[in-house]
């Protein structure tokens, strides 16, 4: 026994002390994104089914919401609207109405807390009568005609007062209309956080219950990404950055942590990983029936997207996640 050679790797392994000074990846408050989800009415704050714990809520109950979320340290947000269906139309006007949910939430959010990060989603599908991120003509999503109002939408924002403009269409010269409006409307200092690599995933079921968002014909797989595809990112984007784009979006997470991980080596802006509703759902599917030790493997999965290479996390488990951290703090 006295001739093996071998290394000592446990050495460093050998208390929870020399485990935590040799960490590689660590897991911060800071990193994570919370969605808010507003719906129009009073006195509204209904649990989402698939999603136990996530809520839509109305503008009244949007202030007890911040103040939980400030209080457990979360710096950023990011707001989706929720219209009633006689609310939409065919060009989803309500996502650039002057007093649409998110411009109202927004301006609320900031008279609150003028230091929370606002981050507003920009995308028509929340508002339109047919589902779909773009205009239709017959059974096709028109491109180029829709561009008009996504820069419409991100200005209607920028003037509410987000700090972040977050398209998720995927129509291709997105980046492009809304740098341009943004910039023609004296916004050249907001951000654009592209939704630039987003799969046509089978993980955001539940979101469509969260936004009633879901396409009232066809599918989306003419504008989101194949998700057996892999250069097919590093085209969408070098494309983004080529338009403007100041941060990167890889939705969703969890089944895509390889694409986050290619896109991180590859580009030199921020890569933010959307961990998903239905990579949520499933988590706490399985914890509500005592499975799994929930803590734990939340926190595991948010480190791995770290570790993957996200330098920002859009996910539920925000306010949980913030709330165990700065318990093991304590």
């Amino acid at each position: 026994m006295k001739d093996l050679q071998f290394n000592r790797h446990r050495r460093l392994r050998s208390s929870a002390g020399i485990r935590a000074m040799v960490r590689e990846t660590v897991l911060q408050k800071e990193d994570l994104i919370y969605p808010i989800f507003i719906i129009d009415g009073e006195n509204i704050k209904n649990e989402i089914s698939s999603m136990p714990g996530i809520y839509q809520l109305s503008m009244d109950n949007l202030r007890a919401e911040m103040d939980e979320v400030v209080e457990l340290g979360i710096k950023s947000v990011i707001l989706f609207g929720v219209p009633f269906e006689h609310d939409k139309d065919e060009q989803g006007s309500g996502a650039f109405h002057h007093n649409g949910l998110v411009q109202q939430a927004t301006r609320l959010v900031k008279e609150l807390y003028p230091e929370m990060i606002v981050i507003a989603d920009a995308c028509l599908c929340e508002y339109t009568s047919h589902g779909h991120c773009g205009l239709v003509e017959g059974d096709k999503i028109l491109n180029d005609a829709s561009l008009d109002l996504l820069a419409k939408t991100a200005v209607s924002q920028a003037e509410a007062g987000a700090d972040i403009i977050a398209p998720s269409n995927m129509m291709d010269g997105f980046v492009a209309a809304i740098r341009a409006g943004l910039d023609e409307a004296g916004f050249e200092d907001i951000p654009i956080m592209s939704y630039a690599v987003k799969y046509a995933s089978a993980f955001y079921g539940p979101f469509r219950d969260a936004a009633n968002g879901a396409p009232q014909f066809g599918d989306r797989k003419t504008y989101q990404m194949d998700p057996a595809n892999r250069m097919e990112a590093f085209r969408e984007a070098e494309s983004d950055i080529a338009e403007g784009a100041d941060f990167l979006i890889v939705k969703p997470a969890l089944s895509y942590m390889d694409i986050i991980r290619d896109v991180k080596n590859t580009v030199k802006l921020p890569v933010v990983a959307y961990n998903v509703s239905g990579e949520y759902s499933m988590v706490k599917a399985a914890a509500i029936n005592g499975w799994i030790d929930e803590k734990a493997i939340v926190l595991e999965m948010l480190t791995g997207f770290k570790r993957a290479g996200a330098d920002l996390i859009i996910t539920y488990f925000a306010k949980e996640a913030a709330a165990w951290l700065r318990d093991e703090k304590n």
